[in-house]
């Protein structure tokens, strides 16, 4: 992207990163990038509850992901 090698692991762990830095890219994607892959049905939960504890966004996530869910 723009010349800067971007590494793509998954899309849980894409999720997690798009909260992770949410300032810089804006909140509305990461909530567009949820839920593309909750319509899609590409998105794991569980890993998505793992990569969220790891870039320890879980809190940040939890209203949004409820939402979703729900």
């Amino acid at each position: 992207m723009a010349g800067v090698a971007v590494r793509v692991y998954g899309v849980p762990k894409t999720i997690a990163d798009c909260f992770k830095y949410r300032s810089s890219i804006g909140l509305d994607v990461a909530l567009e990038a949820m839920k593309e892959a909750w319509t899609a049905k590409k998105l794991d939960l569980n890993l998505l509850a793992h990569y969220a504890q790891v870039c320890r966004v879980q809190k940040v996530m939890q209203p949004y992901l409820e939402m979703l869910v729900l």
